[in-house]
């Protein structure tokens, strides 16, 4: 199990696809392999106030894919399909502790969390910061992200890492020719 999921894409739902890391290269990582890490996600990054112990991380993986591809292809009927039945489960609900503290609750806070990220998704595919969505440049990343700088010209996921890296080796190359 992971604690070192990643955050700062921007989106909910953008931070949970970086849950398979360094997609699509020799380098992938499955950071929800089984049920514990993907309640250490839902922990992390989740609304509920004490840990979350899903029965497994099956359909947490299934619902990844297809945010993935909804947001980097056209998807098909049976991803949609897939992701308007989760965005259509409960989500969590908020109540007021008798201290004045507000808490999140569900039945199930697997599936809550499903949902939420789910309606995240839809929310974010049809709305103009979808045109916002980039793909880090960083050479072994490729994570998305979402571009909230004023000229819309982020190329990194993260300027600490991806852009720190890239940097590096083009001043590294640069030394390399002599300069």
């Amino acid at each position: 199990m992971t604690d070192n999921f990643r955050a700062g894409a921007g989106r909910l739902c953008l931070d949970f696809i970086r849950t398979l890391r360094y997609r699509g290269t020799p380098s992938e990582t499955e950071e929800l392999p089984d049920a514990a890490a993907w309640g250490a996600w839902i922990d992390r990054f989740g609304p509920f106030a004490t840990p979350v112990r899903p029965a497994s991380a099956g359909d947490a993986r299934a619902v990844r894919e297809a945010i993935h591809e909804l947001l980097t292809a056209s998807a098909r009927p049976s991803v949609r399909q897939r992701l308007n039945r989760a965005a259509a489960l409960p989500v969590p609900a908020p109540s007021l502790t008798p201290s004045g503290e507000l808490r999140w609750q569900a039945a199930d806070p697997a599936s809550a969390m499903l949902a939420l990220l789910a309606r995240d998704a839809l929310e974010l595919v049809t709305s103009p910061e979808f045109a916002r969505v980039r793909r880090c440049e960083g050479a072994r990343c490729g994570a998305l992200f979402l571009d909230t700088s004023r000229p819309g010209t982020r190329r990194w996921c993260s300027m600490g890492v991806c852009g720190n890296q890239a940097k590096k080796s083009a001043h590294r190359a640069k030394a390399g020719l002599g300069s």
